[in-house]
């Protein structure tokens, strides 16, 4: 087996004297889709956010591809600002929040951070980021400004903005929930093409169906764990009690619109 793209060792995180992330170890592989799910504080977005260090770890080691990081901050292996950068540049993250620079044109917040970060010249730039605009039929917004774009359109850029880096890694942390019903579909046909073509991503997502059809691997997090980990059969047929329960509430809120039981909804 290839060694794994990314490996993460007893990651530990608190806020005060909540500890939110208690030991926490995965592999990740070249090409891998991993859907995190689990209920609101249960520590899913704060692992994801831990990945870039957005939420330092308080302890735990990570490696990914060259690079090697000890979060204890004694060690001489706590990554520098210049290793957080560099790291940074090669794992891109998309949020709730669609966090486009409202001041600038589609174009322009697609191609400002190549140009910046990656000295990508500009012409380049303009010409890879219209690619990837036409790739989700946005080609024609590209000199629109964001508060002219819907919520689902807004999302499409932020994730076009991430891939204009180039990145190894993709991070998505709950990107559909900000979003009207009718417009978390066309996210997630962008994302399930970006898993057909092989990119590697993982995701904090309460999209129950989108887990189970994407996704290589599914991780379960309860209280700052990774309660349950398996194939996305383990959506069909958990394992522990409190993936069971978790999944029918979810699905107990999902099943009145579409007139189904929750017993199906587990098993379908």
């Amino acid at each position: 087996m290839s060694a794994p793209l990314l490996s993460l060792r007893e990651i530990r995180k608190s806020f005060g004297d909540n500890e939110v992330l208690k030991g926490v170890s995965l592999d990740v592989t070249a090409g891998e889709v991993v859907s995190i799910i689990g209920a609101s504080g249960s520590g899913k977005s704060t692992f994801l956010r831990s990945i870039n260090a957005l939420e330092m770890p308080q302890s735990g080691f990570m490696d990914f591809e060259d690079m090697s990081f000890d979060f204890r901050p004694e060690s001489r292996f706590f990554p520098s600002q210049t290793q957080l950068q560099a790291l940074r540049a090669r794992v891109g993250m998309v949020f709730q929040s669609y966090n486009l620079w409202p001041h600038m044109t589609v174009l322009e917040n697609v191609v400002h951070a190549p140009v910046k970060l990656l000295k990508i010249p500009r012409a380049q730039a303009i010409e890879e980021a219209e690619a990837l605009l036409a790739r989700i039929g946005l080609f024609e917004k590209r000199h629109s400004y964001p508060g002219r774009l819907s919520g689902g359109q807004q999302q499409r850029v932020a994730i076009i903005r991430a891939l204009a880096m180039k990145p190894r890694l993709m991070l998505f942390d709950e990107v559909t929930s900000a979003l009207d019903p009718e417009l978390v579909h066309e996210v997630l046909v962008l994302m399930a093409s970006l898993a057909a073509d092989g990119m590697t991503m993982l995701l904090v997502t309460h999209e129950i169906a989108f887990a189970r059809d994407v996704s290589s691997r599914v991780v379960f997090f309860d209280k700052g764990v990774m309660a349950e980990t398996g194939s996305p059969d383990i959506l069909r047929h958990p394992e522990s009690d409190r993936l069971r329960q978790f999944l029918h509430r979810i699905l107990h809120d999902e099943l009145p619109r579409s007139g189904e039981s929750d017993s199906k909804g587990l098993t379908q």
